[in-house]
């Protein structure tokens, strides 16, 4: 990895120079919040949105796609061209739930679905400042070496920018007129300034300390029914989590019967109907058991799978749970703080 410098008000014009790498995504307002839209007006985007909606994982598996189509004769592709694209203004915990999902769909078992889009993927990374909702300092994931093409650091006038990969390097090269290649020690003081600063601005302090364990230990709290008396199974936090891969897989043939398609939609462990099997038998018939499930997943589970939690801070869940039950109202209460969902 290398740094650049940037100036902002080139930024503009390297976005345009970078357009043979893909269609442009970026941080975009809508009402009250922000969406990643596709983007041809650069001024649309946002620099200051903390958070999209909906993450980053709606391009590189989106709600519902075509997996193939079949019909007598046997399977053929989907015939979907894929562009390619890239994905602007992902912050340190995004590119850390990029990270989860690139091993999650490629470590143990290879998603070519989720693969072929990714590697027609650029990332390039922004600096951002947390508010009230941000707890990735508590996970670990508010920086990142890793994880992007390219990486902005927003320091008043000018970017760092910070070159992650091959990839990051040959869009640089598509315009070194306009970035700098001497980073001085006064660029260092300004870096170490804001990171200093940035580090002070955590308001959410969160301790996961031994979760796995206390998760363990754990299995048959009550916690868990009193939350699945207050739980709405609407799927929200799943939906809005960067890192929630559930998804289910259904065959629609045309009403001829000759010809269809398989389809891979988005699904949720919270769903009553996702655990249910042929006969009718569903092995989490209760909004406990699937709350238990989801958790034991984001905190326990994939520890042991993968080394790290399935939560990366980004505090997408608290703002989506109508009855606030999320990453942080229970750790909280597993930890013995008695806060209310």
């Amino acid at each position: 990895m290398r740094a650049v410098k940037i100036k902002k008000e080139n930024l503009f014009d390297f976005l345009e120079a970078i357009k043979p790498f893909g269609d442009l995504w970026g941080p975009v307002k809508s009402g009250d919040g922000y969406v990643l839209e596709k983007v041809t007006d650069y001024s649309n985007i946002e620099m200051s949105a903390l958070r999209t909606r909906i993450p980053f994982k709606k391009l590189l598996f989106p709600p519902k796609f075509t997996m193939f189509k079949f019909d007598e004769k046997g399977i053929r592709s989907s015939d979907e061209e894929l562009p390619r694209q890239v994905i602007f203004g992902l912050h340190p915990c995004d590119l850390h739930a990029l990270l989860i999902m690139d091993n999650f769909h490629s470590l143990h078992y290879v998603d070519p679905y989720y693969r072929e889009r990714r590697e027609r993927t650029a990332v390039i990374g922004l600096s951002c400042f947390p508010d009230d909702r941000c707890f990735c300092k508590a996970t670990n994931t508010h920086y990142t070496e890793k994880g992007f093409d390219l990486f902005l650091t927003d320091l008043g006038d000018f970017y760092i920018l910070w070159i992650g990969s091959s990839l990051g390097d040959d869009m640089v090269r598509e315009c070194p007129e306009l970035v700098d290649e001497e980073v001085t020690h006064d660029d260092l003081e300004k870096y170490i300034a804001w990171r200093k600063k940035r580090e002070s601005n955590f308001k959410l302090k969160l301790d996961f300390t031994g979760m796995p364990s206390i998760m363990e230990l754990s299995y048959d709290s009550p916690l868990w029914d009193e939350l699945g008396e207050k739980c709405l199974s609407c799927g929200a936090c799943t939906i809005v989590c960067p890192t929630c891969p559930c998804f289910n897989v259904i065959d629609e043939v045309d009403i001829g019967g000759g010809t269809g398609e398989r389809t891979r939609r988005w699904d949720s462990c919270m769903f009553r109907e996702y655990s249910m099997v042929a006969g009718g038998h569903n092995f989490r018939e209760a909004r406990s058991e699937r709350l238990k499930l989801r958790f034991t997943h984001k905190l326990q589970a994939f520890v042991g799978a993968f080394g790290e939690a399935a939560c990366v801070g980004c505090g997408r869940c608290i703002g989506a749970c109508p009855v606030d039950i999320d990453i942080q109202t229970v750790a909280q209460n597993l930890k013995g703080e008695e806060v209310k969902a």
